[in-house]
């Protein structure tokens, strides 16, 4: 099959994001990208060197999308950052959205975060795809670790807290979410564990 004149490369890349994410990488087969994307495996070789290619690329391209949005979410003024951090908890729920032009994931399992997936099946093998899900950790990790700052300059969580553990703290829970949720617990469970795990952050000692 001949490559196509013209493709969307962020499309093709999305696509195959969705399918790694439902079949693992070692689970999906150059065919399988192939079908999910509409690209001839000619074209996948010749676009991005082959199914490890396709997934560096699909994780470089999740790490950019990745960035925008805890940013955005925790990103703003110091007295409402214990909420925008309640809001990011909750959010987590739900899981990672995929990408906007690739239809909404059918289980929560699919839903979890796609760096962490790949880390898991193939990153200790992979220099590449543990660098890639590093800085997409490091990246929320920050986000969050900055949002518990201005909550304590706000006065909203203790002072004397380390906020980067707590970012820690907060990133075990979401991505512990991934997998509660995938072993099929619906989101009132993932809501509660939530919920508690908020009411655990610490809060200033008032004499």
């Amino acid at each position: 099959m001949a490559r196509p004149r013209s493709f969307d490369p962020d499309h093709v890349l999305h696509a195959a994001e969705r399918q790694f994410r439902a079949s693992g990488y070692n689970g999906t087969s150059v065919d399988d990208i192939s079908a999910a994307t509409g690209l001839g495996r000619g074209s996948l070789y010749a676009a991005f060197d082959g199914k490890h290619g396709v997934l560096l690329q699909a994780m470089t391209g999740y790490f950019a999308r990745l960035a925008q949005g805890p940013r955005k979410m925790l990103d703003g003024p110091d007295e409402g950052a214990l909420e925008r951090l309640h809001a990011y908890l909750l959010r987590a729920v739900h899981g990672v959205p995929l990408a906007a032009d690739v239809p909404p994931a059918d289980d929560r399992a699919a839903a979890a975060c796609f760096a962490a997936k790949m880390a898991l099946e193939v990153g200790g093998s992979d220099p590449e795809v543990q660098r890639l899900a590093n800085d997409c950790f490091s990246v929320v990790r920050t986000a969050v670790a900055d949002c518990v700052r201005a909550a304590q300059r706000n006065g909203d969580i203790d002072p004397d807290a380390d906020p980067d553990d707590l970012a820690y703290l907060v990133l075990t829970v979401i991505r512990g979410s991934d997998v509660v949720g995938a072993y099929g617990h619906g989101p009132d469970r993932l809501t509660s564990i939530a919920e508690t795990a908020f009411a655990l952050l610490p809060r200033p000692r008032h004499h």
